[in-house]
């Protein structure tokens, strides 16, 4: 069994702590991480279209492209160390839920979290990234929480059908 563990800012702990929970003992790991090419694009563009042509060393965009690496590496360390056992480490760069669902593929289980609004329980609760995700994982997703899931009463009503 192969489970890929879909590591973010803000939400990996609590994914984390449920690969440990329904990840049997002995099996495979993933740690995924992605790095959206989203701002490091806009610096590159900047850079070749107002600042400097012919100047590739002071390009900004591959700086933040060493940050973003950079800071992969640091959650990456920091997510297996809180698993406390064997895993694999995956970076992966570009559109991030198409890069999650292509990790995902062959894998027997998905972890991610919710990134959306955590105030209350419902559609709005998934980010972009992780509704398509959801929605084109080729195999079971486990959807965690990152803190305590808001109670019930947080369930928008049902549209007004008049």
């Amino acid at each position: 069994m192969t489970v890929v563990v879909w590591i973010a800012e803000g939400t990996w702990p609590a994914c984390v702590e449920a690969a440990r929970t329904h990840a049997p003992q002995g099996e495979e790991i993933v740690l995924l991480h992605v790095s959206g090419q989203e701002v490091a694009g806009v610096a590159h563009g900047a850079f070749a279209g107002l600042l400097g042509r012919g100047h590739r060393e002071r390009d900004p965009g591959t700086r933040v492209d060493a940050l973003a690496a950079d800071s992969a590496r640091h959650l990456l360390d920091a997510a297996a160390d809180r698993l406390g056992r064997p895993c694999v480490h995956v970076e992966r760069a570009g559109r991030v839920e198409r890069e999650v669902v292509a990790a995902a593929e062959g894998a027997e289980l998905l972890v991610l979290a919710r990134d959306g609004d955590r105030t209350r329980l419902g559609p709005h609760s998934l980010g972009p990234a992780t509704r398509f995700v959801v929605d084109h994982a080729p195999c079971p997703v486990l959807l965690v929480w990152p803190e305590p899931a808001p109670d019930t009463a947080t369930i928008p009503p049902p549209p007004d059908r008049s």
